[in-house]
């Protein structure tokens, strides 16, 4: 029996996007109050991106538009992962909670592609 995908929360990747912005909600609460309008709000705002571009270009018709949003959650997946080495490189996370982050965003990223050469062929 197979588990038939109906909609964008049946996906493996947005599952694992969804858990990765649950954590970065929990990580955020410890940095400095004066970053809330700085790495804390870009980091929410491009991991919830990374989420709510899954979710739209699931739901798009045509083909060439949901690789557009698939690509578009692969670029909120780097500012992630670019805003996590900040964070790292400032000493708001430590090294091994960083180091899951980005291993966690590495899957994600593969699983995106994997997300997207499907779409592409069905063009």
């Amino acid at each position: 029996m197979t588990n038939k995908i109906r909609n964008f929360t049946d996906l493996e990747v947005w599952k694992l996007g969804h858990e990765f912005v649950l954590d970065i909600y929990k990580i955020i609460k410890q940095f400095p109050k004066r970053e809330m309008y700085g790495i804390t709000s870009q980091l929410c705002r491009s991991s919830v991106s990374i989420t709510s571009n899954i979710a739209e270009g699931f739901s798009r018709y045509h083909f060439k538009d949901k690789i557009r949003f698939y690509y578009n959650a692969r670029g909120s997946v780097s500012e992630s992962q670019n805003h996590i080495i900040i964070a790292r490189d400032v000493g708001y996370l430590d090294g091994e909670i960083s180091q899951n982050l980005i291993f966690r965003i590495n899957k994600i990223t593969q699983m995106l592609n994997g997300l997207i050469r499907s779409a592409q062929n069905q063009l």
